[in-house]
């Protein structure tokens, strides 16, 4: 049995890389609550940077909140309750995921670790993602003067008796896969001309891909890329593999679309989108899911003539009239 005042727990607070031990804890936290909820409690780009640590690109906070047992040491955790991590830029602007696991929720753990990084860092520059956008993580966000600010649609469609349109490649433009060892630098480049007004995509470096290239879920013959007779790579289309988690069966993913500005208008992303879409159907998924802002008006409108339906929803809150 453990004590049921969350608030009087210590955090620990880890700056840099955590160390194995937590990294582990932090997993078997995050596969729980993904069991639970049927989504991720944080985003892919945070469990990289906690297993690599600070970088040139940014730096990392971590707070864990252990859950003693009764009869044990206080200062002795036993079971990770939850735990916050602030990913930080360079210019000190940040991004706060909180995961709490499902034993110990509506116990006030989110509550305690952000009063703990009130203390720690303070909230300046600082914006927070919910992921499935729970009450209890609109609630906290009020408490603490904060306001959706951005809204990132969880899309899906059923593979299994689909009809995909004919959407042929511009000519001249073929279709080939990821080669490690060989396109990473062209596939940065590209990346950044597709992505430069979208700071979290746009900015990736080879250390993100190389971290990406290094999960379990990474497949080369899922990374479709699109080149002209010069071999010169137009677009991309990044597909993902999610197994099976629990009662959770395995899902694809349009992880990303990309298409270089001067590739624009030749009708290259519908065609990676489908090309992709149908590596992950005769990979035998019955399901793809995607990400898109909801103010992408463009591709929500593609995607729903694809087949795509609303799934779900995250919430990025900032400060009130920030």
């Amino acid at each position: 049995m453990t004590p049921a005042h969350p608030q009087k727990w210590p955090v620990h607070v880890v700056r840099g890389g955590v160390d194995q031990q937590l990294l582990k804890d932090c997993r078997d936290l995050l596969a729980a609550a993904e069991e639970s909820d049927g989504n991720p409690s944080i985003s892919e780009q945070t469990l990289v940077t906690m297993r690599a640590g600070d970088s040139a690109e940014h730096t990392l906070l971590t707070l864990a909140l252990y859950a003693p047992d009764e009869d044990s040491d206080p200062v002795t955790g036993q079971d990770l309750a939850g735990f916050a991590a602030v990913v930080e830029e360079p210019d000190g602007h940040g991004i706060l995921e909180i995961a709490v696991h499902p034993s110990y929720r509506n116990q006030g753990v989110a509550d305690r670790l952000v009063g703990a990084l009130k203390e720690v860092r303070g909230f300046d520059g600082l914006n927070a993602w919910s992921h499935g956008n729970h009450e209890a993580a609109a609630d906290l966000a009020a408490r603490y003067g904060y306001a959706p600010v951005r809204e990132l649609w969880k899309m899906r469609m059923t593979t299994t008796g689909t009809d995909l349109p004919d959407a042929g490649l511009p000519d001249g433009v073929a279709i080939r896969t990821f080669v490690p060892g060989k396109d990473e630098e062209s596939w940065l480049a590209a990346n950044r001309a597709a992505f430069v007004h979208h700071p979290e995509q746009g900015n990736l470096t080879r250390a993100d891909l190389e971290a990406r290239m290094a999960e379990d879920w990474f497949d080369p013959a899922g990374f479709l890329l699109a080149e002209d007779r010069n071999g010169r790579l137009l677009g991309y289309h990044w597909t993902k593999v999610h197994p099976r988690q629990g009662a959770h069966p395995a899902i694809g993913e349009v992880y990303v679309v990309g298409v270089t500005p001067e590739a624009q208008g030749m009708g290259l992303g519908k065609a990676l989108t489908i090309a992709g879409i149908r590596h992950l159907r005769d990979a035998g998924l019955n399901a793809v899911m995607l990400y898109v802002d909801a103010d992408n008006a463009p591709a929500v409108a593609l995607y729903r003539r694809l087949g795509f339906t609303r799934w779900d929803m995250d919430v990025m809150y900032g400060p009130a009239g920030g």
